[in-house]
């Protein structure tokens, strides 16, 4: 399934257009999103210049295309079919260039393309099902063939653990004081409660 999808322009790492899932798993897919902004910028210093690649990471893989001056990356299962994978980014990276090819290049602010979702999401739905006959069709496609991208590790791609741990004390950090705002907004509540006399959980949405 794929859970996250990014499309950034090569030269500098500006984000593009971004796609997201349902929003389960928030603290995770935030975690990603700083791993695929640290890619980016690795690839906007002609680092790691394959134009399609897929990179391990927890219990996901990033797969990736750079197609001209942009990169189409998405993050999916591991279970999640390479060749769906790879397939999905090009319907995307077509859709793109048609529509804003000739705008990529002066593009001065972040998600400047951001209304671009709507089709990510459209066409996230079509890759959803792997078993759908049109899926199968793609799998079955003799013409279409990933067994000669490379895989790695986002370590070994960022060469950067220090780099990770960051981002990760960062997720945790944050993570636990949204929790102690949480305490003490919860205890507020029931002080307030108890002055007025009313019942704690009239005050807490």
């Amino acid at each position: 399934m794929v859970k996250l999808t990014m499309i950034a322009r090569v030269t500098d790492g500006l984000p593009l257009a971004e796609g997201l899932d349902d929003g389960r798993d928030q603290k995770d897919i935030e975690f990603y999103k700083q791993q695929a902004k640290l890619l980016f910028k690795n690839l906007s210093k002609g680092q790691n210049e394959a134009s399609r690649m897929s990179i391990e990471t927890g219990p996901y893989f990033f797969h990736y295309i750079i197609e001209g001056r942009v990169c189409y990356l998405t993050m999916c299962d591991r279970s999640y079919p390479k060749k769906l994978a790879f397939q999905y980014l090009e319907d995307l990276k077509n859709e793109f260039e048609r529509v804003n090819g000739n705008q990529i290049e002066t593009a001065a602010r972040p998600y400047a393309f951001i209304k671009f979702d709507t089709f990510i999401q459209k066409t996230k739905k079509l890759y959803l099902d792997t078993r759908t006959q049109r899926n199968l069709a793609k799998l079955n496609d003799e013409l279409y063939e990933v067994h000669q991208i490379m895989t790695r590790n986002v370590q070994e791609v960022l060469g950067v653990g220090e780099k990770l741990d960051q981002v990760s004390e960062l997720s945790s950090r944050l993570t636990s004081e949204s929790r102690i705002y949480a305490d003490k907004a919860r205890d507020l509540n029931r002080q307030y409660s108890k002055a007025h006399g009313l019942l704690a959980w009239d005050w807490i949405p």
